[in-house]
């Protein structure tokens, strides 16, 4: 959790920002990260981004609460899930991490009103990108498709306790179900 903590503070002291230019038209562009209390002329926090990277930090945090909680009995040393449930919670905090290292961007002339943005490419954030801006609506569903990814997975690999009921166990309650409602 100090992790998690430190990762929104630092977060938060050096946010996202759009450089507004009135050259290009007051259309914003992705400018980079910048110390928060700085008073830099033309630069706006860009908040969409600033809540994506909050949202990614606290789901590689439950990640990170998920992947190193202890087993419920004492006797067990391995953390709780199976291997592959672990492995599926990486592979989505790897996949969060490397989406927003590596955001969609668009060209500023190519910026419209639509309903549906235009597509650039997928440029690293730390990159020279002055002219380009960060397409957030495409963002924000490659973390939703990520997280439901993952769960879904982490669903599909879980292990089955003694208490669930096989298929041929449920073929035969059924049928016992059936035969008790003829009667």
């Amino acid at each position: 959790m100090l992790v998690a903590a430190a990762n929104l503070l630092l977060v938060f002291v050096f946010p996202p920002y759009d450089y507004v230019s009135m050259l290009l038209g007051n259309i914003a562009t992705f400018d980079g990260f910048y110390f928060a209390l700085s008073n830099e002329p033309h630069r706006v926090v860009n908040a969409s981004f600033l809540a994506l990277e909050v949202i990614v930090v606290l789901a590689n945090a439950g990640i990170a609460l998920l992947l190193l909680r202890k087993s419920a009995t004492p006797a067990a040393k391995r953390p709780a899930g199976n291997s592959r449930q672990r492995t599926v919670l990486g592979l989505v905090a790897i996949n969060l991490i490397l989406m927003l290292l590596f955001p969609p961007f668009e060209n500023f002339s190519a910026i419209t009103k639509a309903a549906l943005p235009t597509f650039e490419g997928f440029y690293f954030v730390f990159g020279d990108n002055p002219m380009r801006q960060i397409v957030t609506s495409i963002l924000y569903i490659e973390v939703a498709l990520i997280l439901i990814n993952g769960a879904l997975l982490w669903l599909v690999f879980r292990d089955k306790t003694g208490a669930e009921l096989s298929a041929e166990q449920m073929r035969e309650l059924a049928k016992r179900l059936q035969a008790g409602q003829k009667k």
